[in-house]
């Protein structure tokens, strides 16, 4: 039907046509002053990749937010325009666990936008051999589930690569089932990554309990196995459907709905944000008695909130235990000084595998 001349709708199209010819226009100029900031940075060797800086943005425009927009909507919009920011700054390398269609490919996705050049790594190993001595700018690694607990192999590699925390990603875990067909009665076999099955065992007990379980390296593997495989379903992010062309057969199967991932960006120098509050630190002590209990004392007596601490085993040497703790503060600031270097006298090796600044989960603000 010819829409009127003059009818409400055309005037009102017309309103968003200059709307839109001034947003534009603004976003422009917002890139002109983005790469004149590249320029900046790049006399004076300054990172690109600033999340404190960013969370600041986005926290003040959410709080100027009139509406009708929804914040959420506000926040995805923006996380684009910073993703192109920093691409115009200074094209910068992102190396994860691949392939595309992890959750840590859509966890990078989700932090830094879909501007960031992001490359897939086969193995955790990988990521961290590209940060450390390969080029690449970041990484991102998962670092504990807090269902399933620590990933004990990417703390095993902070030990053998020399590379230093920049942010943190608190990323919501939720899992699907998915499949060629279009019903669950007509699965057959079930292919995930381990740990997705596992936090969603009960639900597959209770309703696909006769079908076998495959385990496969990712779940961005399984899927594509699924893909081919007519009967087969995977369990894993909804957005693999999309990407494989699969039928999503039931939606939040986990067994517990507050299922979070924290992940970690890695960058071969330290964090130079002006705004950390939080350190992780990686130590060993003497093998004598109070030894840990010294250390710990060292940090309470500083007013230092340990919120976490794991220990590993030092490879090759048996019976030995290296300690993983965060701490809710900048340890690199002068008033933290005698502390450290009390710590250091304590324990038998310390390192500081980055101050910087703490990350949020949704819930938190």
């Amino acid at each position: 039907m010819a829409e009127k001349k003059d009818s409400p709708l055309k005037g009102m199209r017309n309103r968003i046509d200059e709307l839109d010819n001034k947003i534009v226009e603004l976003l422009n100029q917002r890139a002109d002053v983005s790469l004149e900031v590249g320029r900046y940075k790049a006399e004076r060797d300054e990172p690109i990749y600033m999340p404190f800086r960013e969370r600041e943005v986005m926290n003040k425009i959410a709080d100027r937010n009139p509406g009708p927009m929804p914040e959420k909507h506000l926040r995805a919009i923006y996380k684009e325009i910073m993703s192109s920011s920093r691409r115009l700054q200074r094209p910068e390398r992102t190396v994860y666990l691949g392939p595309e269609g992890t959750f840590s490919y859509f966890a990078a996705l989700e932090h830094m936008g879909h501007s960031q050049y992001l490359t897939p790594k086969a193995n955790f190993e990988e990521v961290f051999r590209a940060v450390a001595d390969e080029g690449a700018e970041l990484g991102v690694i998962p670092l504990e589930n807090s269902l399933e607990g620590t990933v004990g192999q990417v703390v095993d590699l902070f030990m053998l690569y020399r590379v230093y925390i920049q942010g943190e990603i608190y990323s919501r875990i939720s899992h699907c089932l998915m499949s060629t067909v279009d019903s669950m009665d007509k699965v057959e076999a079930i292919y995930s990554h381990p740990q997705p099955l596992e936090q969603c065992r009960d639900w597959l007990n209770a309703k696909m309990r006769d079908c076998p379980r495959l385990t496969t390296a990712s779940t961005a593997a399984a899927a594509k196995v699924v893909q081919e495989q007519p009967g087969a379903a995977v369990v894993g992010n909804e957005q693999l459907a999309e990407m494989y062309g699969l039928n999503v057969l039931a939606r939040n199967i986990e067994d517990y709905p507050d299922n979070w991932t924290r992940f970690l960006v890695i960058a071969p120098s330290p964090c130079k944000e002006d705004q950390r509050d939080k350190t992780t630190i990686l130590f060993t002590v003497p093998d004598s008695p109070g030894a840990l209990a010294k250390v710990l004392n060292t940090l309470a007596g500083g007013g230092i909130n340990m919120t976490k601490l794991e220990s590993r085993p030092v490879r090759g040497e048996k019976w030995k235990y290296v300690f993983f703790t965060d701490l809710e503060c900048d340890l690199s600031k002068a008033e933290h000084e005698s502390m450290l270097n009390m710590l250091r006298e304590q324990c038998h090796t310390l390192r500081v595998l980055g101050t910087y600044p703490s990350g949020r989960q949704e819930n938190e603000r």
